[in-house]
């Protein structure tokens, strides 16, 4: 009888937790309305960037007109950034292969900036969680700041950290860029492979510009597509 009483009580609580919801009428409308405040803040937000670099890597990224670059070294840099931002924010690459030079930062920032190159594509975490990483648990609020005055924007990616409660926080570019680039990532595939070769790679890599359409397929982890006979690209390594 007890166990009865159990199984009505679960059936309860199931039928419960999967009653339909009632969909708002004006659902269709609000989705709508996101989606284009999204692509209002990102739209062309590449060719409003200005990029400087050293000879090590990209050191700024500031809203304004591109200047000219110092050196060959540099130019390549800067150019490699662009092409890399603007595939970013089409949706076509999940990670950066141009190098930063953070060597205009103090150490305190550095180890900030670096705790968010950690952040995976398409994950958040909070300014605790980054003030923990680097041992001062209780500097919530500098590494906030250290994160605001992040001189490369997008490629180190302060934009996947937020408050505890889940809000936005601050971002150089605005709210509304931040939340487009959250929307973005949440929405951009991560790993593709190709069926013909049998190699997994991060969205982005230059292997994947050669995959045909049709042979084309997106995996949710390494793990996945290991088990089902792919292997890791050894240039975008996306097992690392």
């Amino acid at each position: 009888m007890r166990d009865a009483h159990r199984a009505d009580d679960l059936d309860r609580r199931l039928a419960g937790y999967f009653h339909p919801v009632a969909v708002p009428d004006d659902l269709a409308a609000r989705v709508a309305r996101r989606a284009r405040a999204v692509r209002g803040a990102l739209g062309g937000l590449e060719r409003r960037l200005a990029v400087e670099a050293s000879s090590r890597g990209v050191s700024l990224i500031r809203l304004g007109r591109q200047a000219s670059a110092p050196s060959a070294g540099a130019r390549r840099h800067v150019e490699r950034a662009r092409e890399e931002i603007a595939e970013y924010l089409r949706g076509q690459r999940s990670f950066f292969s141009v190098p930063v030079d953070l060597a205009g930062v103090g150490d305190f920032q550095r180890r900030v900036l670096e705790t968010a190159l950690e952040i995976p594509f398409g994950e958040v975490r909070p300014y605790a969680w980054v003030a923990e990483r680097i041992g001062h648990a209780r500097a919530v609020r500098a590494v906030g700041t250290a994160l605001g005055g992040n001189p490369v924007p997008i490629i180190v990616p302060c934009h996947r950290v937020g408050r505890t409660d889940g809000g936005l926080g601050g971002y150089l570019f605005g709210l509304p860029v931040k939340n487009g680039l959250w929307a973005l990532e949440r929405r951009t595939p991560v790993l593709e492979g190709c069926t013909s070769t049998r190699i997994v790679c991060r969205v982005g890599c230059i292997h994947g510009r050669h995959m045909r359409p049709d042979n084309r397929v997106v995996f949710a982890s390494v793990d996945d597509a290991r088990t089902v006979g792919y292997r890791p690209c050894k240039v975008c390594r996306p097992a690392a």
